[in-house]
């Protein structure tokens, strides 16, 4: 008998997410189907669509409740198209508010329920562990720490690694990596090169870029000839990166089409958005100055609600600041730009960092696509023996 799995992801990276899981789930189970809401990779691996992801796109804190009305129509007509499929299971990758209140209606409806990617619990709104132990009969965490935020709310979780450390050699960051980069993007091997990564939604490039361009003028001054690459992870973004990029004429940029990762093993050192590409970042033993910018409200929601000490992975996994962070109003040109030589131009701090994240990223590569399908099916194995 083939099985119906709903999912549902609402960005890029819960969409790399989820078409791992569905590849390891579909080598497990003959026949499944996969409905629901993803990306090109989701649908590359099956997923049938019953809504466009980009119509979930949104970013900080104002940005949902002006989308509110729409939304909210998308989620109750998922649910009512989830429910006509009978599926034996529902996973909401990421994209925990609007995954939520989706998964805490299909598990009344009697659909067992798995959350991918555990909520920043630890930084802020804690009471959502709670929240998520009556929404969902599973959590997938990504990372070690996570886990021990549920302990007393009855939710099964299984801590399952990141996909990016498996997906990332623990050599692909090495001279023969660099090389091989820099020959694709045409960039001699002396050349001094900077990544420019502002973010992957558009929200974020319009808070993050011009900064990082101002930046990137100050370390001309500092460092001298330099290549300053920024990926283009949307076709339909590329008209604004160039625009930026022409209005700059002294600087010397590419842009890379595609994901970060090309321009950040080819790099020698980057300014980043704090999220996953920070992740990325360490993966690849790059240093980094990490940068997050909000519009003021979100920003001021955010001071009263924000409980840790950082907002970097790195340092959130490492527990100490392993890479700088420029927030809010430190997160000038003048302040990166200062920032990024210390850590590229100190062999000492640089062989620290790199030990370090060395040994996060073997914490952190557990076959994370296998273990998480492996947490699906005793939940569906669970589910099943009890029809």
């Amino acid at each position: 008998m083939s099985l119906t799995i709903g999912i549902v992801a609402g960005e890029a990276s819960g969409d790399r997410l989820g078409a791992g899981l569905m590849r390891a789930l579909s080598r497990r189970l003959d026949g499944v189907r996969f409905v629901g809401v993803g990306g090109e990779a989701m649908r590359s691996a099956g997923l049938e669509s019953l809504a466009n992801m980009e119509a979930l796109a949104v970013n900080g804190f104002t940005d949902p409740l002006v989308k509110l009305p729409a939304l909210a129509r998308l989620l109750f007509g998922l649910r009512r198209r989830l429910l006509a499929e009978r599926p034996a299971a529902f996973i909401g990758v990421d994209f925990n508010v609007f995954n939520l209140l989706l998964e805490g209606q299909l598990k009344r409806s009697g659909v067992p329920t798995v959350h991918y990617v555990s909520p920043s619990v630890y930084a802020w709104r804690r009471g959502r562990a709670r929240r998520l132990g009556r929404s969902a009969n599973l959590l997938l965490a990504l990372f070690p720490f996570e886990p021990a935020y549920y302990q007393s709310t009855g939710l099964k979780v299984a801590f399952v690694g990141h996909p990016l450390a498996d997906s990332i050699g623990l050599d692909d960051g090495g001279e023969a990596g660099r090389s091989a980069a820099r020959s694709i993007l045409g960039i001699v091997e002396e050349q001094r090169v900077i990544a420019l990564l502002p973010g992957s939604r558009f929200g974020e490039i319009k808070q993050h870029l011009e900064v990082f361009l101002d930046a990137a003028c100050l370390l001309v001054e500092r460092l001298g000839s330099t290549v300053f690459l920024i990926p283009c992870v949307r076709p339909d973004f590329m008209p604004h990166l160039e625009r930026a990029a022409q209005a700059r004429p002294g600087l010397e940029i590419r842009i890379c089409q595609g994901d970060a990762r090309q321009a950040l093993v080819a790099c020698d050192g980057a300014i980043v958005k704090s999220g996953t590409g920070t992740l990325e970042a360490m993966l690849l033993r790059r240093p980094m100055v990490v940068a997050y910018r909000l519009g003021p409200l979100s920003y001021t929601l955010a001071r009263l609600l924000v409980r840790t000490e950082f907002v970097a992975l790195p340092n959130l996994l490492a527990g100490r600041e392993l890479v700088p962070e420029r927030l809010q109003g430190d997160a000038t040109a003048r302040k990166l730009a200062d920032a990024l030589p210390i850590q590229l131009d100190k062999p000492a701090l640089q062989a620290e960092t790199v030990q370090a994240f060395s040994m996060l990223h073997l914490e952190l590569r557990r076959d994370a696509n296998e273990r998480a399908a492996d947490a699906v099916m005793e939940l569906l194995g669970d589910a099943l023996g009890q029809k």
